[in-house]
């Protein structure tokens, strides 16, 4: 049968299924403005970039044809990401920030603009340094780059979009980053997928959603929008130019109408949104005979409740979740992987018809590893597909920044083109072609049906196992995975078990107000005009005065006690001794007085006493206070490690809790020496590095290196050790 007849039936097989779903009763559209999404866009173009292979080669090919304006918009970005495994040999470099220099030199009139979330101390070690220290940037004066810390404490920004010219936008999971590239076959071992420092990452599957037109009008705002929030600098709308969509990417859809949605915290003066959360549970209701979900996450509570009330019923829908088989490393296995034990359970508890699968997708020769699953997808029958950087936890849902993009099939056209899209990623994960999955559905008509009708290859979506009864949570989840920013009495109230002395009104009014105090001077440093005080070159004089006191080191002492007790941001302070001391001397600085500053403020919590959060908390924490008296050393280490509160903040509630002295220093350590090291000791080394550039200046820095991540692999060894059953104390 000729390769034309072949695609032919499957067009018709595609028909079918979609006349199939359309017999059922139609409901009303999903996407609604003001409700669950920002506007609905009218796309000229969408096209579905699955893995990074065709999202990396998509986006070079549409910078290289940009001509006044290139936005980036990311939670990770990394200069020396290759965009191809190889030279193609067009003249164009394939390193990220070599590649945005040569586009830069070759056009006078273009201006790029990246925005990275600044983010917390616990990325130290796994990122690039950011400018001047990258040096894979270059720094091109029309090349501007600026860190995105206007979020809620412990917030993040999380959107991943790039806008050319306002023409064309890309909006999905993937930053450009490292470990982001992959092809769909998703090999074992590919030698094409190495980190910029060396060794090779497992497999990575992802979606990005390419668009223009009014919808690429809309991001091109809306990423405007964010970089003026976050850098006071307004930027104006490009002039319509040449068409950027390069000729090598052929759309999968025309004339479609696309939703944008987002979330945004309360912050700043603006007003929390949450589109996303409503689009969610809106799609949800809406499905008819299948939902698809491919998703890093299953935490957020609200959309799990939907899930289970749609399972529940006669006449629900399948649920397909995809997602990966674990986290990445300890810390995410400990929270956001017990969280999703829970989801699961709860959804396998309400599948009283038998309409659920939770699989994770498997590939021979992984060994231990697995198939990092790291899109943020769904497909709803044939009427609606979502495809953006929302995870299903509850930061996506409120308190990070996100967007999503939707297409709602308004003509029969549009159906058929969700269901082939849903057809190409089952086929990808099943390791079969498109056409076998479509023929399996209507064979079966199931997709659970097909799946089964479909195992047993090299590829493999398997059955996710979680036990009936996972392990207690370390902490609490609204601690672990918050929807809201957390207050510090929140912050308290989860960490700190009952006490038995009673306090008279005037002692909690007393309390509180000290909490609140020390709350709003960690958002006076970051939110109003006092952040003025504490930019990097000021702080660092005055650290360098200190230097060249009599008794200076009983200074530099004092100075982080001081700031430990008004709240200044830790990170900064330490940034600001590396700048200034040599490496051991910034590193003794910074871990001695880090440490000083932890117990002087964990004293001033235990004055403030255990009453005053039991009396906010209540009973409820009776089960808490005993994980962490058995835990209260792994639990510091996992607050120093989240981004979840101020260093103060976690200072003065571990202080009022139970957990004795010495492991609250101890996991105080333990937490931050990563990022500490990272920054003393690789700052020292860059600096020297750039003011006299050397083979032996060049050695120390690869030196460096290696031993911020044979630290980083001791402290995650012996993390795993104290987590192995009968390990005591965590």
């Amino acid at each position: 049968m000729s390769e034309c007849q072949n695609d032919t039936q499957s067009i018709d097989r595609l028909r079918r299924q979609a006349r199939m779903l359309r017999a059922q009763p139609r409901r009303m559209r999903v996407l609604a403005p003001g409700r669950n999404c920002w506007r609905v866009t009218r796309a000229q173009r969408v096209a579905w970039l699955i893995d990074g292979e065709a999202y990396f080669h998509a986006l070079r090919e549409t910078l290289k044809r940009a001509q006044r304006s290139v936005f980036v918009i990311a939670w990770d970005i990394d200069s020396r990401t290759a965009l191809l495994p190889n030279d193609p040999g067009d003249g164009w470099p394939i390193l990220l920030g070599e590649f945005l220099n040569h586009a830069l030199s070759r056009n006078p009139a273009l201006h790029v603009r990246v925005l990275d979330w600044d983010y917390a101390m616990l990325y130290v070690a796994f990122r690039e340094l950011p400018p001047p220290y990258a040096t894979g940037w270059r720094r091109h004066r029309r090349l501007h780059i600026a860190f995105d810390g206007e979020h809620p404490i412990g917030g993040s920004q999380h959107q991943k979009i790039v806008v050319v010219d306002e023409r064309v936008a890309f909006v999905g999971g993937m930053d450009v980053t490292s470990a982001r590239w992959d092809t769909n076959e998703h090999l074992g071992q590919d030698p094409r997928r190495t980190r910029p420092r060396g060794g090779l990452y497992p497999p990575f599957h992802d979606i990005q959603m390419m668009v223009d037109g009014e919808t690429a009008q809309a991001l091109g705002q809306l990423a405007r929008t964010r970089w003026l929030h976050a850098t006071g600098r307004r930027v104006g709308a490009p002039p319509i130019l040449e068409d950027p969509w390069p000729l090598t990417v052929a759309p999968d859809l025309r004339e479609a109408p696309v939703g944008i949605a987002r979330t945004q915290p309360e912050y700043g003066g603006n007003a929390q949104i949450q589109e996303i959360k409503q689009l969610y549970l809106d799609a949800i209701a809406a499905a008819r005979s299948t939902i698809y979900i491919e998703n890093q996450y299953l935490t957020a509570p609200a959309v799990i409740q939907a899930l289970a009330a749609r399972l529940a019923q006669v006449d629900g829908p399948e649920v397909v979740i995809l997602s990966r088989l674990h986290g990445g490393g300890w810390l995410e296995e400990s929270t956001m992987t017990a969280l999703r034990m829970n989801a699961v359970n709860a959804l396998r508890e309400a599948d009283a018809h038998a309409r659920l699968r939770v699989v994770y997708p498997h590939a021979d020769g992984l060994g231990e590893a697995c198939i990092d699953l790291h899109s943020k997808l769904m497909i709803v029958d044939d009427r609606f597909a979502r495809i953006g950087s929302a995870n299903l936890n509850n930061r996506s849902m409120g308190y990070d920044t996100e967007c999503d993009l939707a297409v709602e099939a308004t003509e029969p056209r549009i159906g058929a083109q969700l269901l082939q899209l849903r057809h190409r990623l089952v086929a990808e994960h099943l390791g079969v072609t498109p056409q076998e999955v479509a023929g399996a559905c209507e064979r079966t008509g199931s997709l659970i049906g097909a799946i089964d009708s479909l195992h047993g290859n090299r590829r493999d979506l398997l059955e996710l196992e979680v036990p009936r009864s996972p392990e207690p949570l370390l902490l609490d989840p609204d601690l672990m995975d918050p929807e809201r920013p957390v207050e510090p009495e929140v912050l308290a109230t989860q960490l700190v078990p009952p006490g038995t002395r009673r306090r008279t009104m005037r002692q909690l009014v007393a309390g509180a107000a000290l909490l609140l105090a020390i709350a709003a001077l960690a958002a006076a440093w970051r939110w109003t005009p006092l952040a003025a005080w504490l930019d990097m070159p000021r702080l660092a004089g005055f650290v360098a005065a200190l230097r060249d006191a009599p008794l200076a080191p009983l200074w530099i002492l004092a100075l982080y006690v001081v700031a430990a007790c008004l709240a200044v941001p830790i990170t900064l302070l330490i940034f600001s001794t590396a700048m200034v001391f040599g490496a051991l001397d910034a590193l003794f600085y910074a871990l001695a007085g880090s440490l000083l500053g932890a117990a002087f403020t964990f004293e001033l919590g235990q004055l403030l006493g255990r009453d005053l959060v039991r009396r906010v908390a209540g009973p409820r924490l009776t089960r808490l206070n005993h994980r962490l008296q058995r835990r209260g050393l792994l639990a510091i280490v996992t607050l120093r490690l989240l981004p979840i509160a101020p260093f103060t903040v976690v200072n003065l509630a571990a202080g009022a809790s139970r957990i004795p002295l010495r492991h609250f220093l101890i996991g105080t350590l333990i937490g931050m020496l990563p990022g500490i090291v990272a920054i003393t000791l690789f700052t020292d080394r860059v600096l020297a590095a750039v003011r006299q550039p050397s083979a032996l200046t060049i050695a120390a820095l690869a030196a460096a290196l290696a031993a911020i991540g044979m630290g980083v692999y001791a402290v995650r060894t012996w993390l795993a050790r104290r987590r192995a059953p009968g390990a005591g104390n965590r």
